[in-house]
């Protein structure tokens, strides 16, 4: 195989030995919020968000009061997106049936979908207002019908932003917090004296929100680990420079440890676009953030066959991978690692992140090889239930049962079986040698 980069991302190393620093940090604060509560809750918005209100849960009024101060035309583009996202929802939704079948006489199986029963919805915010992140998390749980949705933003510019808390008030949250960083996600995650803590944690956030939850789960649900924003772009000679440079940057300004790699089997489309990434940067209002983010974790691979393009790519199994190829139908029939797919140049990865309706909370850090991203279905619990309706299944399977247990050592559970074929057998054991 020939692959060759032309351009590398910071070392794997350097890469851990930052995670380790965010690592430290959140298990000290969440301690704090631990054992302080409130009153910790409060120095942290201090001291990261210069933000202490009375009460860091808007009241009806004050959601009303802020949602009067968003425009019609955002409004009716806020509307516009959520309805896309629940339409998208309400189909996966309608997907996942429960079920009850007979699988030998008198034995049934089945199981239900139950909503998780509260869910914590952290909106990023600090530095941009993401808007989206309101429809995707707490629209989605709305649509899965969970009873108790709370959300948290932080603040912005030192006040609420109204686009954000009308998002998630018109998608459903039934309690908004304007809460930022370790503190949003500890509070909700593990409860203080006037937030009671939720069953779930969902929605992305910076390093510091994704090592939080990482270090809740298992107190909590979460949705999945959620790291820096991730793109990649699959191209040949069927696109230009500017189309692919365009689609790596509007990704890397979302901070700046945030990955954009390219993957072609053009090297005159892999260096005219190195070029063209020069000239954006020196146009683009973002450029601060998504310049350091090319630098250090920006990429550009060039390999020789399309199968060496889809190697590289499941390698990556990168959180956005936008296919733009004379066979993006072939990338998706054959790719298995990655976060979601936007097949062809007519679509992009902020369609994705905004308003096409298809969820944005997606598998970051090669997570993409295990988990997808956030859907309806992570607010739903399948769970399984039994039921033996005749005597004569409870003989028989309890005959079988009985045997597989002394087969393990377990006598007590054998017993619990034999009670029953004791009781329903009608005094006959079947299968004679079965549990005597």
């Amino acid at each position: 195989m020939a692959i060759e980069y032309l351009k590398r991302g910071k070392p794997e190393a350097e890469r851990s030995e930052d995670d380790a620093k965010v690592r430290s940090i959140v298990e000290g604060t969440l301690k704090e919020i631990e054992t302080r509560g409130d009153a910790a809750v409060r120095e942290l918005s201090e001291k990261f968000d210069n933000y202490a209100p009375s009460s860091f849960r808007l009241s009806g009024s004050e959601i009303a009061a802020l949602m009067n101060q968003v425009s019609a035309r955002d409004m009716e583009d806020i509307k516009f997106a959520q309805e896309q996202v629940r339409k998208f929802a309400e189909a996966q939704r309608a997907s996942m049936l429960d079920i009850e079948v007979e699988t030998m006489p008198g034995v049934i199986l089945g199981h239900k979908n139950i909503p998780v029963q509260s869910v914590g919805c952290y909106v990023p915010g600090g530095k941009f207002p993401m808007v989206a992140s309101a429809h995707m998390s707490v629209a989605t749980a709305s649509v899965a019908e969970v009873p108790r949705i709370i959300a948290a933003t932080p603040p912005f510019k030192g006040a609420p932003n109204p686009a954000v808390i009308a998002a998630m008030h018109l998608g459903g949250a039934h309690e908004i917090y304007v809460l930022g960083g370790i503190q949003a996600v500890g509070a909700m995650a593990i409860g203080t004296e006037t937030i009671d803590p939720v069953h779930m944690l969902v929605g992305p956030g910076n390093a510091f929100v994704a090592e939080a939850k990482r270090q809740l789960f298992g107190r909590v649900g979460i949705d999945l680990f959620a790291g820096p924003t991730e793109t990649m772009v699959i191209a040949d000679d069927t696109v230009d420079a500017e189309m692919c440079a365009t689609d790596l940057l509007g990704q890397a300004e979302h901070g700046y440890n945030s990955p954009a790699v390219l993957v072609t089997n053009s090297r005159k489309l892999a260096t005219e676009t190195l070029s063209e990434i020069e000239r954006l940067l020196k146009i683009l209002p973002t450029a601060d953030t998504a310049s350091k983010s090319w630098e250090d974790y920006g990429e550009v691979i060039v390999c020789d066959t399309y199968d060496e393009m889809l190697a590289v790519a499941d390698d990556i199994a990168s959180e956005h991978v936008q296919v733009m190829t004379d066979r993006d139908d072939w990338f998706l029939e054959n790719m298995t690692c990655y976060g979601a797919l936007f097949l062809g140049a007519r679509t992009n990865v902020a369609n994705g992140d905004k308003v096409i309706g298809t969820n944005h909370t997606l598998p970051t850090k090669k997570a993409g090889r295990y988990t997808g991203g956030l859907w309806v279905g992570k607010f739903l619990k399948t769970h399984s239930y039994q039921k033996v309706l005749t005597d004569e299944a409870a003989a028989e399977i309890g005959a079988y049962c009985s045997r597989l247990c002394m087969l393990e050592g377990f006598v007590g559970h054998a017993e619990q079986a034999n009670v029953r074929v004791r009781r329903y057998g009608g005094g006959n054991v079947p299968y004679g040698e079965a549990a005597e």
